[in-house]
């Protein structure tokens, strides 16, 4: 029998109870202090960013011309957050939201309409190529691979549109009508197979995870930013240019460092499957994951530690590596059965949330240079000094 604490239950906002709280919130708001996570920036421009990485980001580009303030706190969960009353007031009062996008934001649309935002949103994915799994759907992943996320919806609305060409309004009101039942229907099935194989299906959210890909994020945001804020689109775009300075400087010196370690010995087994584009970025093998879901919220089976436990002998894997922001619970029970060590704590990895203030995670820089030095010293090597570009 396996001693793992049961997964936390995924949480759903309550609409109604968040709108008279919100409500309340904001006819206190003359007495409310700052939000945590918030950068002071007098009466300009008020952003509010969904992520810890988000708003690092944000706060890199918009410097001293903006107010931004982050929803998730570090350590946080980004897949199963319930804002605060404060949280909302804060979006609500929001100029400007800036998200990660690519599903990631599941409790957002609720957020929103409890909070009554009305302003821009900006939408970090939108440069960045993301991941994207569905089975059985290799012939149609194959011929998006590539696209960008505004890309792929706009492909996808095509489809949508060629598929009913030609059908008079009642044909396609009828073959709309068929086609829910039908979802409804996989739907329903797909309920009552939960528990015995995790599904892959869908975006993975986790785009900051290569530092090439926060890059074509911070892309993302000056361009929403710069549109949002006309006069102040130079000093964004200046800020925007230094740090994506810093970002390739720090995706070469995570190049230089892998390098160091042979590529069959750069074996990852995390919390769960929150690396893979870093894992792609930098070559390395991916053998498994605690909770084998891109959801940090998860079931996770007596089977699937079984077959983590299996993997990692297999394939030679030294060590399990916990998410800072995770339970290790389970991450130690795996790593005790199979005969390796476990990293977590202060040396796990920087996954969904960056680290508090005064940690080696409290920037997006400072915690993919923590994630590489943990890396490699549990694979044998030391990493290489950064750049003072990275380091700064």
């Amino acid at each position: 029998m396996h001693d793992i604490a049961a997964p936390r239950a995924r949480r759903r906002l309550a609409v109604p109870a968040l709108l008279a709280s919100s409500a309340l919130a904001l006819g206190l708001a003359g007495c409310a202090t700052p939000a945590d996570g918030a950068s002071s920036a007098g009466d300009g421009l008020r952003i509010v960013a969904t992520t810890t990485q988000v708003a690092d980001f944000t706060r890199e580009i918009a410097g001293d011309e903006a107010q931004v303030t982050s929803l998730i706190q570090p350590n946080q969960s980004s897949h199963s957050f319930d804002p605060t009353a404060a949280d909302l007031q804060a979006l609500g009062s929001a100029d400007v939201l800036v998200i990660n996008g690519a599903g990631l934001e599941e409790w957002l649309d609720d957020a929103i309409e409890a909070s009554g935002f009305a302003g821009t949103t900006v939408d970090a994915s939108a440069e960045v190529v993301v991941r994207e799994f569905a089975e059985g759907e290799d012939a149609h992943a194959d011929e998006h691979a590539g696209e960008t996320a505004e890309e792929h919806a706009a492909h996808s609305e095509e489809e949508t549109a060629d598929e009913h060409a030609g059908e008079t309004a009642e044909a396609h009101a009828a073959h709309s009508e068929e086609e829910t039942h039908s979802e409804e229907e996989t739907h329903a099935d797909e309920a009552a197979a939960e528990g015995e194989e995790h599904s892959h299906e869908g975006e993975d959210p986790h785009i900051w995870t290569s530092a090439t890909n926060a890059a074509a994020m911070v892309d993302g945001i000056v361009t929403g930013l710069a549109e949002a804020a006309p006069e102040s689109a130079e000093a964004f775009e200046a800020n925007a240019a230094a740090y994506t300075e810093r970002l390739d400087a720090l995706d070469a010196w995570i190049v230089e460092s892998m390098e160091l370690v042979p590529a069959e010995q750069r074996q990852l087994v995390t919390n769960h499957e929150a690396f893979g584009y870093f894992v792609e970025a930098y070559g390395l093998e991916y053998v498994g994951a605690v909770i084998p879901s891109f959801d940090d919220n998860a079931e996770v089976s007596a089977a699937d530690i079984d077959g983590l436990v299996d993997a990692i002998e297999q394939s030679g894997a030294s060590a399990v590596f916990s998410e800072t922001s995770l339970s290790p619970a389970a991450a130690e029970t795996i790593a005790s059965e199979a005969g390796v060590e476990v990293y977590s704590g202060e040396d796990g990895l920087y996954g969904d949330s960056l680290g508090p203030d005064g940690s080696d995670g409290d920037t997006y820089i400072g915690a993919m240079v923590h994630n590489v030095q943990v890396l490699l010293a549990a694979w044998g090597a030391d990493a290489p000094e950064p750049p003072a570009a990275v380091a700064d």
